[in-house]
């Protein structure tokens, strides 16, 4: 029996080049109750445009990008909590964030590059970033216009490597020899093969027989970073562009371990050691970070990082003074943990920690401020969520500045989630609302009258 082989030709369809004339335009294909398509309708683009148009005014090189496009995609970035480079690639294959870019038809490129939201957020600055904070704040409408507020304090950490004395003098090493390179000098000895060898020695510091032997290994690569750092400073022409650079590896390695103001990182002078007291993670390096939430609807309404390691206490002056500059109001109480006791009163807002009971205390005064300190515990589902669900857990961005527009944007993303998300199940209600009415007027027809069903056709009768 032979078996006979088919084969189907498939006909290659023809490409016009040509759209058609009736094609709908975007707004008219998607879905009205799309969570994005939804936010696109109620942020005010004008508000942007005429805020950051001044930013733009120059008569020399090539025309900017929509600032709308610019807004909707660092909105996106920290709504979706994804990267620059993937964040351009999905919104050439996603239609609501073509939309919410103000797109009227599909378009299937790449809005611009990477590097060109770094030069947007650079140019628009930490002032500019506030301003879409204040209007992820707007659109939530009346939930944000509480009296009460929680605060609290975290750390958003910085994208380093755990530090270490040996990992820093290892990388100065790495440094010199690429600026020697680069410039073309002779180093007396590279310590090419000698620094593998110092590297394997120090891996057993762990182990008591070879305890001693890492501990020589840490020490001599520490005389070897001296070494090159020393010779590159005399070797190097007077003026030189590596100052900044010698004299930061200066610090690092005439740094002891009780010092203060320690550089943890080479490519992150600034970040701090902080430590929060939590169990499973005693230090976190990055610099510490204060919110604030309204009590009930859990809105963000002020979010703000700090360069040095304050004390939460002394945090929420700062904090109110920016809540103030983006709601045009002071509240009348905030409610805080035991890390901003000290002060009771700050302007006309009082503060109230976890506190003993006076006996002149009364059993309402006891019962109001327990359920404040049960409601200030909400906040902390909060901070978890902003760090999980947008990049506040780890911060990717350059320097002071990327840690201030870095909380500004999270805190704006949350805000912007929680809209679509109580919209929904506004939604979600309304139509729980309408099925209960239903099964409850079935339930009292039922009372009066009984349903038999029969195949094809239907008897009512009445008891």
């Amino acid at each position: 029996m032979t078996k006979t082989l088919q084969i189907v030709m498939i006909k290659n369809e023809k490409d016009s080049g040509q759209m058609s004339f009736l094609l709908p335009e975007l707004a008219d294909q998607l879905d009205k109750t799309h969570g994005l398509y939804r936010l696109a309708r109620v942020i005010n683009w004008e508000y942007f445009e005429n805020e950051f148009t001044p930013l733009y005014r120059s008569d020399f090189g090539r025309p900017a990008l929509p600032i709308r496009l610019m807004v909707s995609l660092l909105i996106l970035k920290y709504l979706r909590n994804i990267s620059d480079e993937s964040l351009v690639e999905q919104w050439a294959e996603n239609c609501y964030y073509q939309f919410l870019s103000g797109e009227k038809q599909f378009k299937p490129t790449k809005p611009c590059t990477a590097p060109e939201l770094v030069t947007f957020r650079k140019r628009i600055g930490e002032q500019g970033v506030e301003k879409i904070l204040a209007e992820s704040i707007r659109i939530n409408g009346r939930d944000k216009d509480e009296n009460q507020l929680i605060a609290d304090t975290t750390v958003q950490e910085k994208n380093i490597t755990f530090p270490t004395d040996s990992k820093l003098h290892k990388k100065i090493i790495d440094k010199c020899l690429a600026i020697s390179e680069k410039e073309d000098l002779t180093l007396r000895q590279s310590y090419r093969r000698t620094v593998p060898k110092l590297r394997y020695q120090q891996r057993g510091r762990n182990h008591p027989k070879h305890r001693k032997k890492a501990i020589r290994a840490d020490n001599k690569m520490k005389t070897i970073a001296g070494r090159l750092v020393r010779e590159l400073d005399r070797k190097l022409p007077p003026h030189h562009c590596y100052n900044p650079q010698l004299m930061l590896y200066k610090r690092v390695l005439a740094q002891k371990k009780e010092d203060s103001n320690k550089i943890y990182s080479l490519h992150e002078p600034d970040v701090k050691c902080i430590s929060k007291g939590k169990e499973h993670k005693k230090y976190e390096f990055g610099n510490k970070v204060s919110i604030l939430r309204t009590k009930t609807s859990g809105v963000i309404v002020g979010a703000m990082s700090f360069d040095t390691n304050l004390y939460d206490g002394h945090t929420l002056e700062p904090a109110l003074e920016q809540y103030e500059r983006l709601n045009g109001k002071r509240p009348q109480k905030v409610i805080a943990d035991l890390g901003y006791r000290g002060k009771k009163q700050i302007g006309e807002t009082q503060i109230v920690t976890p506190d003993r009971f006076k006996k002149i205390t009364t059993k309402y005064q006891k019962q109001k401020h327990k359920k404040d300190m049960g409601r200030r515990s909400s906040i902390e589902p909060i901070i978890g969520h902003v760090k999980q669900d947008h990049r506040l857990g780890r911060n990717y961005l350059k320097g002071l500045p990327g840690d201030h527009i870095n909380i500004l944007l999270a805190a704006a993303a949350f805000n912007f989630k929680r809209f679509i998300r109580l919209k929904l199940n506004t939604l979600l209600r309304r139509l729980y609302y309408t099925l209960w009415c239903i099964t409850q007027g079935w339930k009292l027809w039922s009372k009066f009258y009984t349903i038999q069903i029969v195949p094809f056709q239907w008897k009512i009768r009445l008891f």
